[in-house]
């Protein structure tokens, strides 16, 4: 993760049209707007090519105790909001989904609607964002659940997503909610295939109805899944640097995702948390291509893997997926 691509390489990355399918807000704030209300904080040690977390439990910590410092009001929401996704702009990303954690509503008083306007309001001309509220397992109880289950009428919210901790068990709640927001034209997917193997991957699909799972990775872990996910058209979205310094997979070199993608099984490729692990979506793809050997066309896979599932009517994907076919029938399949 730490080698520098050629400027031809940098430059093939930087003309993908691209996607983000998988990105937390609070998990991507910048770094300086974190300094302006905390001035004697230093980059976090996650930042480093080295660096490994312990547990999900220890990221989970390091990352909450950095973000709710800055995500206090809808206003913060909207400043962080313009210049993530300006970000994305600079990288020549033309669609990001991004989620919210359902958390912050109760622990600052903040009514959800406001946090979705704050973002809605913050994206830029030429960027497509789709709002999702992401939700724990655990998280339907006495004081959360009116919120959940009022979120699938939120104008302006575009789905919902569960987040958390994988290994805890589904609950009938969730299958009741995500069926009831589909609905209401709400879109749904769920985190699954991190932290739990593929069984959970499973269990995601099948119980919530999800054809979008944020990871997916471990369903490698059992050849059955992976048919399984592949007949039934279920997509990754997929974030190799999150994967590796969570140590979900021992390196990039060894990283699944071309088994993933040798067995038919549609990846797209995503930051997760840049606050965390200082990543780019153009990293992203410079770690593929320079620590696991994907070339040009195979990148440009990716980047169409994500307007084929993007959110959005399919005459304004049409001229990314034209442009993606040009710039592969004009380059060379070396990295």
């Amino acid at each position: 993760m730490s080698h520098q691509p050629d400027q031809g390489l940098a430059a093939y990355i930087q003309a993908l049209p691209k996607t983000e399918t998988h990105l937390h807000i609070e998990g991507s704030l910048p770094f300086h707007l974190l300094q302006e209300v905390n001035p004697d904080i230093r980059p976090p040690e996650s930042w480093n090519d080295s660096f490994r977390f312990k547990s999900f439990e220890q990221f989970e910590e390091e990352l909450n105790a950095m973000a709710i410092q800055w995500y206090t009001s809808p206003e913060r929401y909207h400043i962080a909001a313009r210049e993530i996704f300006n970000r994305h702009i600079e990288q020549n990303v033309r669609y990001v989904e991004v989620s919210f954690n359902a958390g912050i509503i109760k622990f600052f008083d903040i009514p959800g609607p406001e946090i979705v306007n704050a973002i809605q309001e913050a994206i830029p001309e030429g960027l497509k964002v789709r709002v999702f509220m992401g939700m724990s397992r655990d998280q339907h109880n006495e004081r959360m659940a009116p919120i959940l289950d009022s979120c699938i009428h939120w104008e302006g919210l575009d789905g919902i997503d569960l987040h958390g901790v994988e290994v805890k068990p589904l609950q009938a709640w969730a299958q009741r909610l995500w069926q009831a927001a589909r609905s209401e034209g709400k879109f749904t997917k769920a985190h699954a295939g991190e932290f739990g193997g593929a069984d959970y991957v499973k269990q995601a699909i099948d119980f919530l109805g999800v054809n979008r799972i944020e990871h997916g990775v471990r369903a490698i872990e059992d050849a059955s899944v992976v048919d399984w996910v592949r007949e039934r058209d279920v997509s990754f979205d997929v974030c190799p640097i999150s994967n590796v310094k969570l140590a979900v997979v021992g390196s990039m070199k060894s990283h699944p995702i071309r088994q993933l993608m040798k067995a038919g099984v549609r990846c797209t490729i995503n930051t997760d948390d840049t606050l965390s692990f200082g990543n780019t979506l153009n990293g992203e793809y410079t770690a593929l291509a320079m620590d696991a050997g994907f070339n040009r066309q195979e990148l440009a896979r990716f980047a169409r893997n994500g307007f084929e599932i993007a959110l959005m009517p399919d005459s304004e994907k049409l001229p990314y997926l034209t442009q993606l076919d040009s710039l592969v029938g004009g380059s060379d399949q070396g990295c």
